[in-house]
């Protein structure tokens, strides 16, 4: 039985279905497969949510939330057990207090749940981890929706880029460029260049924005890259 779940079946209403919806077109017109894109196990990685969560949150079913401490031993727990060190194996409570700037009570402490992480603690163990910012911390819903947006960030990738080709194509043809034939521009039309910029305005500080600002200029110099 696949990971994934059916799209036409969503329920509910909201960013998450809202994203789910974009990824989900974007996805068809790169030829994927729903698996691809909405396997359980692959987005509970990538979100730390747990996979029948993501599948009901999917679903647009209730899922209930957990508090704080028991999501971020969630977690805490699934980090340990999928970003693993270069020879499979799993970093020690050493390794990780070494990495993390702590001592080896302090993160032991904290994996057995005998202490409440602090903001400190958990932006350090993200860095060691190389995740996101509120990796442990985000409710699920926010999790899921953040890691379906960056899914979504490089299937954008993807699509400028294999619209790109034909276009390079008829320049090379042509020997000139034809703004209207811009891969970008047609791009951000087809996907809503007010659409990207009223989501824009929705985040919450100038750090999110900036960072959306980033993802356009490097977008921006992957479809207008000259070929070398």
């Amino acid at each position: 039985m696949p990971e994934g779940f059916s799209v036409a079946g969503l329920a509910g209403a909201g960013p998450l279905a809202a994203t789910v919806a974009r990824v989900a077109e974007l996805a068809g017109q790169l030829g994927l497969s729903r698996e691809e894109v909405f396997g359980l196990q692959q987005l509970s990685a990538q979100s730390g949510v747990l996979p029948h969560v993501v599948k009901a949150l999917l679903e647009g079913r209730p899922a209930g939330e957990p508090d704080l401490q028991a999501r971020f031993l969630q977690r805490f727990d699934l980090l340990r057990r999928t970003r693993l060190k270069p020879n499979g194996r799993r970093y020690t409570q050493q390794e990780i207090a070494d990495g993390a700037g702590m001592s080896r009570q302090q993160a032991g402490a904290l994996i057995h749940g005998d202490r409440r992480p602090t903001m400190e603690h958990c932006a350090a163990i993200q860095r060691f981890f190389q995740v996101h910012a509120g990796f442990l911390t985000a409710e699920d819903s926010d999790a899921l929706a953040g890691a379906l947006q960056r899914t979504e960030q490089e299937l954008l990738l993807r699509l400028a880029a294999q619209e790109r080709e034909p276009a390079v194509a008829l320049q090379g043809r042509s020997g000139a460029e034809d703004t209207a034939d811009d891969p970008l521009q047609r791009l951000l039309q087809d996907h809503g260049v007010r659409g990207i910029a009223w989501r824009a305005a929705q985040l919450p500080t100038d750090e999110h924005r900036d960072k959306v600002a980033e993802w356009l200029d490097m977008l921006l110099e992957s479809v207008r890259r000259p070929e070398s």
